[in-house]
């Protein structure tokens, strides 16, 4: 799961056509680009999310082709410069089983709904995944006008078909226990808002929200920031790899240093991608 926030929290996502489709528009390119598959994805008015299946190991370059040709349309939209999202390290959970996919597919699927946005997941307005995830359907978005240009190697659409790959567990279970949750998450929202008394924002006021504005509710101060998502005993078997992961990575690059290269483990990017360091072979192809 990859999160990511904009500066000062400022609306700089909020839903408008030329945004939304900027935004398939990009995620689009990447995943195409990097081979990775989406799942699912929301597009909120001051941060993003999305669940993707990374096999061949280019996050780091999806979310840089990603994050950075939107935040170009961005300020070409706005008619602005600088940093459209936040210079903290971009967030990414490591989903270890199929109760983790499932959660966070609804954590996304809900997002809106469960800051009483919108009543429900199919009336916000900014650009998501879940309703084309759950019928099947493909996104289409063109060539934003602002940034890029008309000539150039862009395509001049795009689609993207957000989909459970078969690596990750039975799509139609996982899919279906999806649906199932984020009506009930729906539901148990209706009622708090009628004991409440609390109404939701709606639709047509998020979109006349200025992009210069931002909420109005202090954030949290920030804890830790997870690394893996599961079961106990699956986040377990996770941080020990990870620990194992960092021993050998540290003995490999002394080795580099001393001028007797050893392999690096599997896993290793930015030494093996640019520099053209020995890796392991990785034993899960998935």
């Amino acid at each position: 799961m990859v999160t990511r926030s904009c500066t000062q929290q400022q609306f700089l996502l909020r839903p408008d056509p030329e945004t939304n489709n900027a935004f398939i528009y990009c995620l689009a390119v990447a995943a195409e680009r990097h081979g990775v598959t989406v799942l699912d994805f929301i597009q909120m008015s001051n941060h993003l999310h999305g669940v993707v299946h990374d096999r061949y190991g280019n996050l780091p370059e999806f979310t840089r082709d990603f994050h950075s040709l939107l935040a170009k349309c961005i300020n070409c939209i706005r008619r602005r410069s600088q940093n459209v999202f936040t210079t903290d390290q971009v967030s990414v959970v490591v989903l270890e089983d199929s109760k983790a996919i499932v959660d966070k597919l609804c954590y996304v699927a809900t997002n809106a709904v469960k800051d009483h946005l919108v009543e429900t997941c199919a009336k916000w307005p900014g650009a998501c995944g879940h309703r084309a995830l759950v019928e099947g359907r493909t996104l289409r978005a063109t060539r934003p006008k602002h940034f890029f240009d008309s000539d150039g190697e862009m395509p001049a659409t795009v689609s993207l078909t957000p989909t459970i790959p078969n690596e990750l567990g039975d799509p139609q279970e996982i899919l279906s226990e999806v649906v199932r949750r984020v009506e009930q998450f729906e539901r148990e929202a209706a009622r708090e808002r009628a004991a409440s008394g609390r109404k939701v924002l709606g639709r047509y006021a998020v979109l006349r929200q200025s992009w210069r504005d931002s909420p109005t509710s202090r954030l949290p101060r920030r804890g830790l920031r997870p690394t893996f998502a599961g079961r106990l005993w699956a986040r377990i078997e996770a941080a020990q790899r990870k620990r194992a992961f960092v021993r050998s990575y540290c003995l490999a690059r002394a080795a580099f240093l001393a001028g007797a290269p050893i392999p690096f483990p599997a896993g290793t990017y930015w030494m093996h991608r640019y520099v053209g360091a020995p890796v392991e072979p990785n034993e899960n192809s998935n």
